[in-house]
């Protein structure tokens, strides 16, 4: 786990480069430009290599309006012409490219002899010529209309005019041939259906003068068009009759109701009812009358007379006849009803029976000659069939010696080209500027795709779970050589944040690991001892990668003796630190590794050496092979006090670069922060928040110091040098405190500049 301050600092408040901004994208394109570029410049020029190196072709083009075909017409309707059919057109096109058109073509022509001189291909037969052709030609339609263009390219001028004349020539000839097949087909399928016809006829015909003789079918029953000719009544009549039912029924069912109802009335009421249903009959209108005139005078006598009265009892037998009068009318009239539904029932069922006798008579004479209609309708078909066929031959007779040159009619004639139309120098300029800029953005964006390395600081904090505490530019160099560059600023930056990242000021043994090689390990351990020798520590630097070391070669200085001399007992300590060219740092090569002392760094000796210096000196800086290759790094990440994981940007998968951070913190290392290294300030704008500003800032004032330097610098780098060049079986041999002695007067003229220009 990282125990470092700078762990829960985020160093980039932005969003993450993941989140797919409009600016990650044009990183992308800046980082991969020259790629790009390659590409481009690649496709853009192969393209105007293959076009001038096509042969030069001419065009002409003959223009045709097409107009379809006259539908084969129906016996019905007349044939008639469809209008404006854009798939038609669309069709012609391919009939244009048949073979049926272009073998003719070729023959006519003798393309086939003609091309295999003038193209020198031997044996060239009638196919491979016809797939020449079809390449040379392009057939299209002008501007949505009936019109098509047909071009023919050739390397002759002439020729491709003559191929082009020859086409539309040859295709109308096609279409004027079709339509005379068709119409002979259309004209002899005709002619036999005729035939059929008429023979269907002639037996119908015998057929229905057999059945009418059999039938004894009358001259009036055969002219009629009816399947009954003598039906029993008239429809007129039967619609009378069956009014006639309808009404009686109707009768029937209410005089049946009113016997129903009077039938249930009590007798008193029967009067009243049936005074309703009959109200005009006389006799019982003056029975009526009498009674009440005769009441009248009853009531009148009671008055005047008792009832033992002779005028009271004689009006009131007169009164009781009067009533038994009306009572009998009334039962006559009730049964004078019943009679009537009687006779209205009758009356319906006549009816009904008159009718059911006509239909059973008609059905059984439609039955009886129904063979005969049927014959007869059908050779009344026939019949029309036949007149319809006659009609429609001779339509096809006449409409076949009609000309049809207007199917197919040439607008205008092809005619030699004037200038080549291919190559097209512009048309391939263009595409290939198009292919080759979209070409090579595509394979940038598809090579960042297969690119897993890390590239932004996000990617190296999310995925190791380590702070970012030091962003190195692209080709830096070693500060001993270069103590103003601009770049100097980022290991003063680097060096602050060690300072602060360390829980412990006795913390002083450092190493830099990487993942994998030439990630710029050494080049970052050395420009940060330097930063620590600049800034008035007592440094040591010790090359303890043993099996390819290589800060000798940078400080100059003999690698035959070093730090496996040391350790194997061969040399003092003393006998092996030699004094380097930059003021207060002190140099420890590797030395030779025997190889059956591979372990050394893992033995007793070495941990006495860690503890001897670490007392000694300030600070201790050991360079190291990658983690992954050896296990001499992780050795050392168990023995120093803080390491530091160098990760070059967009070389190495993050996958391996999580495997060494796991790798550190399994032996115990204490990993304080992730160095970022070979960073591109200016195609990256990505990491200018971060490095940018310093990096500019100091560059230029570094632009104006370097020139009143460069002769004082150059001039004490080739007296140190001179001083320290010695023969390689024995080195320069300095003690610590001598080392010190002897660059104190280096120490004191170097001045704090570097101090007060650090970044805390």
């Amino acid at each position: 786990m990282d125990n470092s301050p700078f762990a829960k600092t985020p160093l980039n408040n932005s969003s993450t480069y993941s989140g797919q901004h409009f600016l990650d994208y044009w990183r992308v394109i800046r980082a991969r430009k020259l790629m790009i570029v390659s590409i481009f410049i690649i496709v853009v020029v192969t393209s105007l290599a293959f076009a001038f190196l096509l042969p030069e072709k001419y065009e002409s083009t003959v223009r045709i309006r097409v107009s379809k075909d006259s539908d084969v017409s129906g016996l019905i309707e007349s044939a008639r012409s469809t209008g404006y059919d854009p798939y038609f057109v669309l069709t012609e096109f391919e009939v244009i490219k048949s073979k049926n058109v272009l073998y003719s073509v070729i023959t006519n022509m003798n393309l086939i002899q003609t091309w295999s001189v003038r193209e020198k291909i031997p044996n060239l037969t009638l196919q491979q010529a016809y797939l020449k052709l079809l390449n040379e030609i392009d057939v299209r339609q002008y501007r949505n209309t009936e019109l098509i263009e047909i071009s023919v390219r050739s390397k002759d001028r002439m020729e491709a005019a003559a191929i082009a004349n020859k086409i539309a020539e040859t295709y109308r000839e096609t279409r004027l041939e079709n339509f005379r097949e068709l119409s002979t087909q259309t004209a002899k399928s005709f002619t036999d259906t005729l035939e059929e016809c008429e023979d269907k006829v002639k037996e119908l015909q015998k057929k229905v003068d057999d059945l009418r003789t059999e039938l004894q079918i009358s001259d009036y029953m055969a002219e009629s068009s009816s399947a009954v000719a003598a039906p029993t009544l008239e429809p007129e009549a039967v619609r009378r009759l069956d009014a006639d039912r309808i009404e009686a029924e109707g009768l029937y069912s209410q005089t049946l109701k009113v016997l129903e109802g009077m039938t249930n009335l009590p007798p008193e009421r029967r009067l009243e009812a049936l005074m309703g249903y009959t109200p005009n009959d006389p006799i019982l209108n003056d029975l009526i009358q009498r009674r009440n005139i005769a009441e009248q005078e009853l009531v009148a006598a009671s008055v005047s007379y008792k009832e033992d009265h002779p005028d009271v009892i004689k009006l009131t037998q007169t009164l009781d006849q009067i009533n038994k009068q009306i009572e009998e009318r009334v039962n006559s009239a009730i049964s004078g009803l019943q009679s009537r539904a009687d006779s209205y029932r009758a009356q319906a069922d006549d009816v009904k029976r008159r009718l059911d006798d006509a239909k059973r008579i008609d059905a059984e004479n439609a039955a009886k000659y129904r063979p005969y209609w049927d014959a007869k309708r059908e050779l009344d078909t026939q019949l029309r069939w036949r007149d319809l066929l006659r009609s429609r031959l001779m339509i096809q007779n006449t409409e076949q010696n009609i000309p049809r040159a207007s199917i197919v009619q040439v607008t205008d004639i092809a005619e030699p080209g004037i200038r080549p139309v291919e190559p097209n120098i512009l048309l391939y300029t263009g595409l290939g500027i198009v292919v080759g800029l979209f070409g090579g953005i595509f394979f940038a964006f598809f090579v960042e795709y297969l690119d897993t390395s890390f590239k932004a600081i996000d990617d190296v904090e999310q995925a190791l779970g380590t702070s970012v505490i030091g962003i190195i530019p692209q080709n830096v160099g070693y500060l001993k050589d270069e103590p103003n560059a601009a770049y100097a600023e980022a290991y003063r930056v680097l060096r602050t944040n060690v300072l602060f990242a360390r829980t412990n000021e006795n913390m002083n043994t450092i190493t830099v690991l990487s993942g994998g090689a030439a990630e710029g390990k050494s080049t970052t351990i050395i420009n940060l001892a330097t930063t620590f020798a600049q800034n008035g520590n007592r440094v040591l630097l010790v090359d303890s990668d043993l099996r390819r070391p290589s800060l000798h070669k940078v400080l100059g200085v003999s690698n035959a003796n070093g730090l496996t001399s040391y350790l194997l007992n061969q040399k003092k300590l003393e006998e092996v630190i030699l004094v380097s060219s930059v003021p207060g740092m002190d140099f420890l090569p590797s030395g030779k590794l025997p190889t059956s002392a591979m372990g050394i760094l893992n033995s007793n000796r070495m941990k006495e050496f860690f503890n001897i210096v670490r007392s000694r000196y300030d600070y201790v800086f050991f360079d190291a092979p990658p983690i992954m290759g050896v296990s001499d790094a992780s050795i050392l990440a168990s023995l120093v006090d803080i390491v530091i994981l160098v990760v070059q940007h967009r070389k190495y998968p993050q996958s391996m670069t999580v495997r060494a951070k796991q790798t550190i913190l399994k032996v115990g290392g204490n990993l304080i922060g992730i160095v970022l290294n070979n960073i591109s300030i200016n195609q990256d704008s990505y990491y200018y928040y971060y490095s940018g500003y310093y990096y500019d800032y100091y560059s230029k004032n570094s632009e104006s110091d370097s020139k009143s330097e460069s002769s004082d610098t150059a001039t004490k780098k080739k007296r140190r040098r001179r001083d320290q060049k010695t023969d390689d079986t024995s080195p320069i041999i300095k003690t610590a405190s001598n080392a010190e002695a002897i660059m104190g007067a280096d120490t004191e003229a170097k001045t704090d500049e570097s101090t007060s220009n650090e970044v805390k």
